[in-house]
């Protein structure tokens, strides 16, 4: 059979990328990125009129529409493929992030009547709003004693879905009450394509609850957090749901023109976009562990067993690859906090300095900050500056730096900071590894872990194991290109399983990262001291970083 191809397309927080591949070796013979025209709306609605409330984080669903529009016509242009010879097409989507539609799938933002009304939006992943109404359903769950209790997580971000409808709910009942349905971006878009109603198994998993064995939670539940949410899953959600790696539905015609594809082309089910990296990174066996490590981090590891606790989700089997549970958790920020202080905190002559030898600021930094030994600095820091997953899942912590004197240089808080994120890591996949879970080998993807070779080998050195580096470095878009082909079908020219696919169409580059034995001991005191910093400041431990964030935003008393 003559070769064929498929599309993956990764939808980020600041733009949407296609990928047009060969599903015989996973060559990528063209991609195209396009950002989004209204990027993150964050302080008012495109309207500039209306001012958001601090910790929001919206976007605007056409910015989507144009992204997919125009990079996969330029994807198929560039390649010279022919429309014919591309058997599926799939979408990866970054993930709480969910917007209210109309029974004929247009968003509500999108309608005159609701462009004013903030909550008539899409409520991108990193929207915080919600907090307060993740607390209540912390409060809630502390006296459930339901037998399905483990699919929480121990503990409920704000970033997940139904928190985000209370949100709703709590400030314009209206929006929540007109919507057709409140569902996940990639759901929508997948609608859109298609017409299909059904719902991605990666999201309604991870974020809404959802399991393949159950279904979603009792409407008990939801009753007993929100009264006006007792018929949530009928009314909102809907409960056909489809597994990842299948056909969601067939590309209709009126898309199929403007994409210039071939109408009835298989597209998967969408997948959150860091999911989709697993498979782009050639991970789907026991024993693996990808570590996405770009402005922020994602960890995921395979499992026979499902686990929940201390900010890692493992409950919804084959939620990415089919047949094992999923282990998921991560760092709020990494390369955010260390561009963040690049800005803020690096004198005027580190840049002249970069520019004399032709490197970036932060390659010139890592440099200098690479030729300290483990503990030189006398620093330590707790790598909170976007609130802390595990084992807290608390979005209103804050970083801390430890040990500055008169004479700290910006290397060694780099390095301290690279280091404070090294240790958030270890803590995440020892947790994990007490659970039962084994971990041979780390293969890593991003753009920290392409451009970076002094922080990867920190991260291999704290964490004592082998780091490998994925082959693409597009590996979310190629994840989506790979669950396409399995959706196709070997059949049309693609996989039956997405293990095939993953074997074919994936590698490894030849450098990677080996831990130094005498550096994994020197680091464990240090690792040490950051697990009592992390238990001292937690939620249970030290409350000054709560009461920090209440006086900033206004909601606590400084008398008290």
């Amino acid at each position: 059979m003559d070769k064929r191809y498929v599309i993956g397309l990764d939808f980020g927080t600041l733009s949407g990328r296609a990928l047009l591949v060969s599903c015989k070796d996973g060559e990528i013979l063209a991609s195209a990125v396009k950002e989004y025209s209204h990027r993150v709306i964050e302080n008012y609605l495109p309207d500039q009129v209306t001012k958001l409330k601090g910790n929001w984080a919206l976007q605007n669903p056409q910015d989507y529409l144009e992204v997919m529009e125009e990079t996969v016509k330029q994807v198929v242009k560039a390649s010279g493929v022919g429309k014919d010879k591309i058997i599926g097409i799939s979408i990866d989507f970054t993930s709480c992030t969910i917007l209210p539609i109309d029974k004929n799938g247009i968003p509500l933002c999108m309608k005159e009547e609701y462009r004013h009304r903030p909550h008539a939006y899409v409520k991108l992943w990193k929207h915080h709003g919600a907090q307060g109404d993740a607390d209540i359903i912390n409060h809630i769950l502390e006296d459930y004693k339901g037998k399905d209790k483990y699919r929480f997580g121990g503990k409920v971000s704000s970033e997940l879905l139904v928190p985000k409808v209370m949100e709703i709910i709590r400030e314009d009942y209206e929006v929540y009450e007109k919507a057709d349905q409140i569902l996940e971006a990639g759901d929508w878009l997948t609608g859109v394509i298609t017409g299909s109603r059904k719902r991605s198994a990666s999201m309604a998993g991870y974020k809404a609850w959802w399991l393949p064995e159950i279904g979603y939670p009792e409407g008990g539940f939801y009753s007993a957090l929100n009264e006006k949410l007792g018929n949530f899953v009928k009314d909102k959600l809907g409960e056909d749901i489809c597994p990842v790696g299948e056909s969601i539905g067939k590309l209709s015609e009126q898309w199929a023109g403007k994409l210039e594809l071939v109408p009835g082309t298989p597209v998967g089910a969408s997948v959150i976009d860091s999911h989709a990296g697993v498979p782009g990174s050639g991970i789907y066996r026991k024993g693996q562990m990808m570590l996405v490590v770009g402005t922020s981090s994602v960890i995921i590891t395979l499992s026979d067993r499902p686990y929940s606790g201390k900010g890692i989700c493992g409950v919804c089997k084959g939620g990415i690859i089919p047949g094992f549970y999923a282990l998921e958790s991560g760092l709020a920020a990494v390369g955010d906090m260390l561009q963040w202080f690049v800005e803020k905190g690096v004198p005027k002559e580190y840049y002249l300095a970069a520019a004399e030898n032709n490197v970036s600021v932060h390659e010139y930094i890592s440099k200098l900050a690479d030729s300290l030994r483990i503990g030189e600095s006398g620093l330590l820091a707790l790598d909170w500056w976007n609130g802390n997953k595990t084992p807290h899942v608390d979005g209103e912590l804050s970083g801390i730096l430890l040990g500055m004197t008169l004479q700290t240089k910006p290397e060694e808080i780099y390095r301290a900071m690279i280091e404070g994120t090294a240790y958030g890591t270890r803590l995440i996949v020892e947790t994990m590894k007490a659970s039962g879970i084994r971990v041979e080998e780390i293969i890593a993807s991003g753009g920290i872990a392409n451009k970076n070779p002094v922080f990867m080998q920190i991260y291999a050195d704290v964490l004592g194991i082998p780091i490998k580096v994925a082959a693409s470095n597009q590996t979310a878009a190629l994840g989506a290109a790979i669950y396409a082909a399995a959706a196709a079908g070997a059949g049309r020219g693609g996989y039956d399983s997405i293990e095939d696919a993953v074997k074919a169409m994936t590698g490894v580059r030849e450098k990677g990262y080996a831990p130094v034995p005498e550096k994994h001991a020197a680091y464990q005191k240090i690792y040490e001291e950051y697990c009592n910093l992390v238990e001292y400041f937690g939620n249970e431990g030290n409350t000054v970083l709560k009461k920090l964030n209440n006086w900033k935003s206004g909601k606590g008393n400084q008398e008290k």
